[in-house]
């Protein structure tokens, strides 16, 4: 899913797993619950805006967003740490 929202490409995907974390309705893709669900979200492909697929990505799950989620929770941690041992 995050391979194909990297190439700006609409994700349709069963309910299961982190597929609901992963793909925003109407945004990125579609969940779907069975086969004809999957049918008709083919037909609505066309309302997802593929550039709008690749910001997500970019906003979401890039290495240097989650790098950055790394040292913002380190940082966080180091503050924490440190109020704790003033007080």
């Amino acid at each position: 899913m995050i391979e194909a929202m990297a190439c700006a490409t609409p994700v349709i995907a069963y309910r299961s797993g982190s597929v609901p974390e992963i793909v925003e309705e109407n945004v990125t893709g579609f969940v779907v619950e069975g086969e004809e669900e999957a049918v008709h979200a083919v037909s609505r492909l066309g309302q997802i805006d593929r550039r709008g697929v690749r910001v997500r990505f970019e906003e979401r799950f890039t290495a240097n967003r989650m790098a950055q989620e790394y040292l913002d929770k380190y940082e966080s941690l180091m503050r924490i740490r440190r109020v704790s041992k003033v007080i």
